[in-house]
């Protein structure tokens, strides 16, 4: 039974390496490599008996360490605790350059379980695993599930709060974490949500100039907030920065109301993002 576990693995290693290019990790024989994952690591299998990965399988930690003997290169598959998949290609080498390696969410090729949890953000076979908005989706609902903050970016009108709870930069992209909270006794119907970057312009006649921003993706963006409801979701935006004359502004429109919310987002916190 052991043997068809491991032919499975190693089979399903070699059909993802197959699919797209993976990271190598170097090891040798007389230093640990050090992996950190995002989550608990509950499985992890070499490909070849020239590498060893161990980790703590009577009590699931972060961290696995990694060893090689001299030898071809082959293929170091993990599974968190989530069931989220990282995939590497692992390597010999006598002298090494790097002993702890930290892991993104985002670097995960795929997970055990279809997601399913939110109809909107079923897999279609053209976003699948592999694809960057698979990707995206994936570090979206990482960072939802994080209670990072950035600092008090918040702004109220007739009992609808809008509020920016983190920035995070990854790879070419920015995320925005939004909030929407209705504390009022009415149903709130969203209209559009934008950002935008707007430009102060210097002179006599002061003016503002305002260039509205594409999201790559919106993550679970309602279209109603019921009363007494908060809702949370991210977008993800291609990677900018601000000069200190210019400030992004996310604009808040209620359908068939008025309870519409400008809010004004710092240079410093575009620029310094977690």
């Amino acid at each position: 039974m052991k043997t068809c576990i491991i032919t499975v693995m190693i089979f399903c290693i070699n059909y993802i390496s197959a699919q797209q290019p993976l990271d190598t990790i170097y090891a040798n024989d007389t230093k640990n490599v050090a992996l950190f994952f995002p989550e608990p690591i509950r499985q992890g299998i070499t490909g070849s008996e020239n590498f060893v990965f161990t980790y703590n399988r009577e009590k699931e930690q972060y961290f696995g360490l990694l060893q090689a003997k001299p030898g071809k290169e082959s293929n170091l598959l993990v599974i968190n605790r989530n069931g989220s998949i990282f995939s590497y290609i692992v390597s010999y080498k006598q002298q090494l350059t790097k002993l702890n390696y930290f892991v993104p969410i985002s670097s995960s090729i795929g997970n055990e379980k279809p997601i399913t949890k939110n109809p909107v953000l079923a897999i279609t076979p053209d976003k699948g695993i592999g694809s960057k908005d698979y990707f995206y989706q994936k570090f979206c609902t990482y960072l939802l599930d994080r209670k990072q903050r950035i600092g008090r970016i918040k702004k109220r009108n007739e009992g609808i709060v809008l509020s920016v709870e983190n920035i995070v930069f990854d790879k070419e992209e920015l995320y925005f974490v939004i909030q929407i909270e209705n504390n009022s006794t009415l149903d709130y119907d969203l209209n559009f949500l934008n950002i935008a970057i707007e430009t102060r312009q210097k002179g006599k006649k002061k003016s503002l100039q305002r260039l509205h921003q594409k999201p790559i993706l919106k993550h679970n963006q309602p279209t109603k907030i019921k009363e007494k409801e908060t809702w949370r979701f991210v977008y993800v935006m291609p990677k900018f920065s601000l000069s200190n004359d210019r400030r992004a502004i996310l604009e808040l429109n209620e359908k068939d109301g008025e309870r519409n919310i400008k809010l004004k987002i710092s240079h410093r916190f575009i620029n310094n993002p977690n």
